[in-house]
């Protein structure tokens, strides 16, 4: 959020503005859900067909928030797609169903006050078998390997620290799993090789240039495409500088 607009930052997690969960959200927060009781299941040798998954489906999809969701009418035709991405990947996945994980959705943290940062703290989607880093995406539209690669890079250099931070050796790769909610849903598998160097040294540059941003209250917006989906365009047109 700080490096799509340090305004959109500071409503939403400094003055904690509220705001409605919207249909691609929560389609988001159930697939994941699903696909972590999925890993859970291998991970305890229990059996994962879709028989046992349905009604974890069906239990996290009528627990909508408080106030519910602006479906606009299409709420049968969401879930039938999500049902569907869950499905088709669960059929197509490069997963082996017998491979055991090392981990499902673990906090892991680093410390960084030797550098004079707060804490890094993450969840980690999965973690394969051999030290696999795979982080889980729902989109709506096919992704670039290349694109999604750099979109991405933060957050997977992220995991990658605070994964070698709680083993003590590197992880052997990374994996982006894109489902794609389209007609025909799609499953798109971007490998990636471990963290290099200079995405570590790229990574150390952000944080150290978003806890001066914050520090600082440099709170100032960044107009651009990402207003278009944005929750607080209403209070960005009343922003003006506090100084």
């Amino acid at each position: 959020t700080w490096q799509t607009c340090r305004l959109q930052f500071f409503f939403r997690y400094v003055e904690k503005l509220p705001t409605a969960t919207s249909p691609a959200l929560f389609v988001g927060r159930i697939v994941h859900e699903v696909l972590r009781h999925w890993n859970l299941r291998r991970w305890r040798g229990e059996a994962v067909h879709l028989e046992a998954l349905e009604p974890v489906f069906d239990e996290h999809w009528r627990d909508q928030p408080g106030g519910g969701i602006d479906w606009n009418g299409g709420e049968d035709e969401q879930r039938e797609k999500a049902w569907a991405m869950l499905t088709h990947y669960l059929a197509q996945t490069p997963i082996p169903v017998d491979e055991k994980p090392e981990a499902v959705e673990v906090v892991v943290e680093r410390d960084f006050e030797a550098a004079g940062l707060p804490p890094l703290r993450g969840v980690i989607d999965l973690v394969r078998r051999g030290g696999r880093i795979v982080d889980f995406k729902t989109t709506a539209r096919t992704p670039d390997p290349r694109q999604a690669a750099h979109l991405n890079e933060v957050q997977l250099s992220c995991y990658a620290v605070l994964y070698r931070e709680a083993t003590g050796h590197p992880e052997s790769g990374l994996e982006l799993h894109h489902l794609v909610k389209t007609k025909q849903p799609k499953l798109v598998v971007t490998p990636l090789s471990p963290m290099t160097p200079d995405q570590g040294r790229r990574l150390m540059a952000l944080m150290e240039s978003y806890v001066q941003g914050v520090e600082a209250e440099d709170f100032t917006p960044s107009p651009g495409l990402q207003c278009s989906y944005c929750d607080y365009v209403a209070e960005c047109r009343r922003w003006f500088p506090s100084r």
